[in-house]
């Protein structure tokens, strides 16, 4: 028979643990009657005290006029005294806030976006106006609009887009020389449908360089023909099919702004009232000054412009009259049909008259542009500030380039900005 062997307990008897915890309490209290024990345990209330204030302050957590409780003699006798508690230890992490990034002016109208977006390329837009072309896509959308005019007395536009994004654009046409003069200190993708021979030889010139050429003839994947109009007036694009063929072609970041910006008049700064009504022979634009939204709300022939590819009235913040020389363009080699077309030949380049509007206030003015690549700058005609460039309002511009001589009925309540000078013209 094998005996069994016992094996030792693992853990202390009953009786040995209250002989232990008798030991420590006896140790314990010839310490606290001790002075070193006492000073002992009253430094280890104080640090306990220290540390619940701080857990207080840093949660949060109002102070109560609660003693904490002292830490039990046998705590002290353990030898743990002057150690803070370990949730006292860990500070609460505190996530930094991000850095906001600061906003910057489109080049183009100056509404505030960030960095990256202002260096998006400027994609420019020729757009017919005629009769079946309306109503057009794309013109609410746009940061600046010129309109100026094109042979059989119906103007065309042409539309700047940067900070703009549009869903649909159209119907696109073709190109004048005085539009590519407009567009090329934009540096920008400039997409039409063919065009005049000088218009077509400069773009040859500058393609690469200073305009990227985006004929529909080459790149028509990227400007389809709709289905419910019919030829010329269906070409059409985006915002996303033009900033695509902008990538492909490697179009450069927009310019830095020529003009300067200003936010919009405070509402009791602006007028009630003021209209303003610009003649071509094969339509009448109108602004109407909408006092609330400090924007023109424009109309052509006297009914509201609304954009087809959004139902947005067409309403801009900057209404901007320049008066250039207009022109019969003559034949020239490589260029029989001028004339018999009717092309005209506009003097884009130089200075002229101008009228700006903006907060219904309108300033009579003077543009300049020294050459193709240089901008178009406006600055005051007279007054305390004469030759003083003209602040605009961040928003979209519309400009109406007309002939010399060309009587617009601008209607403006008897109140000018500060060095400026405002009268009908």
């Amino acid at each position: 028979m094998v005996a069994s062997t016992r094996l030792p307990e693992t853990r202390p008897s009953r009786r040995r643990r209250v002989v232990t915890r008798r030991r420590l309490v006896r140790g314990a209290r010839r310490r606290l009657a001790s002075p070193t024990g006492r000073a002992t345990a009253v430094a280890w209330i104080a640090v306990t005290i220290v540390a619940a204030l701080l857990l207080a302050s840093c949660s949060g957590t109002p102070v109560g006029t609660s003693t904490p409780e002292p830490a039990s003699p046998a705590a002290s006798a353990g030898g743990i005294a002057g150690e803070l508690p370990e949730a006292a230890s860990a500070a609460p992490s505190v996530s930094p806030s991000p850095t906001p990034v600061p906003l910057v002016p489109a080049p183009t109208d100056g509404v505030l976006e960030s960095p990256a977006a202002a260096e998006r390329p400027v994609v420019a837009v020729m757009i017919d106006d005629a009769p079946a072309a309306r109503p057009q896509s794309g013109l609410a959308d746009a940061d600046i609009l010129f309109q100026a005019p094109a042979e059989g007395g119906i103007p065309r536009y042409m539309a700047l887009y940067q900070s703009g994004v549009a869903p649909a654009i159209g119907p696109i046409r073709s190109s004048r020389l005085y539009f590519v003069g407009w567009a090329a200190e934009w540096n920008p993708l400039y997409a039409h449908v063919g065009g005049a021979p000088n218009a077509l030889a400069a773009l040859d010139a500058m393609n690469g360089t200073t305009i990227w050429n985006a004929d529909e003839f080459r790149w028509a994947a990227y400007m389809p023909r709709i289905t419910t109009r019919v030829a010329p007036h269906n070409v059409y694009s985006s915002s996303r099919q033009l900033d695509d063929l902008a990538a492909r072609l490697g179009v450069p970041p927009a310019p830095s702004p020529a003009w300067t910006f200003v936010d919009p008049a405070p509402l009791s700064a602006r007028p009630t009232g003021g209209s303003l009504v610009v003649p071509y022979p094969a339509g009448v634009i109108s602004y109407a000054y909408d006092r609330s939204t400090d924007r023109y709300l424009r109309s052509v022939d006297g009914a509201p412009q609304i954009d087809a590819g959004t139902g947005a009235r067409v309403a801009p913040y900057d209404v901007i009259v320049i008066y250039v020389q207009v022109g019969p363009l003559l034949n020239a080699p490589g260029q029989p049909t001028n004339q018999a077309k009717g092309r005209l030949e506009l003097g884009y380049t130089g200075t002229g008259q101008a009228l700006v509007l903006r907060d219904g206030v309108a300033v009579e003015a003077r543009w300049s542009k020294a050459s193709d690549t240089a901008p178009l700058l406006l600055t005051q005609a007279a007054g305390s500030d004469a030759g003083a460039p003209i602040p605009l309002v961040r928003g979209q511009i519309a400009i109406q380039v007309v002939p010399v001589g060309t009587t617009v009925t601008l209607t403006v309540p008897p109140r000018t900005a500060p060095g400026s000078k405002s009268t009908p013209v």
